[in-house]
């Protein structure tokens, strides 16, 4: 008996599946590569700003010796404006889990005429001032420290309008730019000071674990309740 042919019917979508892939079937896997390129670069050029600001920290010294004004100060305080904000509430609140009488400056609650009214000589004042440098925390500053306080400087450059004004100037290299303003460099030396600070200060480690009983008494993180 002969074989019997099968009918098959030829569509666009056999002409589909077997077309070569096209231009436009590219820019995906082209946008991937230079996405990844990218990536790597980006990476790259972190690495070496914290490298280079860990290398500065270790070498000059500043940050042991603004562990030691802070830990000494009766009550610290901590101001910074625009992006500097988010760092100096970044190190407010890592200190005050080991420190008492930490406060931040933030020009609402916590005024700056108020601090200023009444500085003394065993307060601190750490302030966050890089490019572009704010106007309002360098005078905040200088007034600070001719009230008789001791201001320790977080900045990003030697030659920093803060540098004149401060007790202490922590420099920490960026490499920043109005293009590239990487926070890496600064979060990096924020750690540094704060755990060299709790590590310094008397009833430091106590405080901590006081304050680690509560916030489980008083069920206020999910994962502990």
């Amino acid at each position: 008996m002969p074989e019997r042919t099968r009918n098959t019917k030829h569509t666009k979508r056999d002409d589909a599946n077997t077309a070569p892939a096209t231009s436009q079937d590219a820019k995906p896997a082209s946008r991937r590569s230079a996405s990844s390129t990218l990536q790597r670069k980006i990476i790259a050029r972190e690495r070496r700003i914290l490298a280079n600001a860990f290398e500065r920290l270790e070498v000059d010294g500043t940050a042991v010796a603004a562990t030691a004004l802070v830990v000494a100060a009766r009550r610290r305080y901590v101001i910074g404006e625009g992006k500097s904000f988010a760092y100096a509430t970044l190190l407010a609140g890592d200190l005050s889990a080991g420190l008492s009488q930490v406060t931040l400056i933030d020009g609402a609650i916590v005024r700056p005429l108020d601090i200023l009214a009444d500085v003394r000589s065993t307060d601190v004042l750490i302030a966050f001032s890089v490019q572009r440098y704010r106007r309002y925390t360098i005078e905040f500053a200088r007034q600070f420290r001719e009230a008789g306080g001791s201001v320790v400087a977080v900045t990003d450059s030697t030659s920093a309008p803060i540098s004149s004004v401060a007790s202490v100037n922590i420099v920490v290299p960026t490499e920043n730019t109005p293009q590239e303003d990487s926070p890496t460099a600064l979060v990096a030396a924020i750690h540094v000071l704060t755990a060299l600070t709790t590590a310094s200060a008397k009833g430091a480690r106590r405080r901590i674990e006081k304050r680690t009983k509560l916030t489980r008494a008083l069920n206020i993180y999910f994962d502990e309740g």
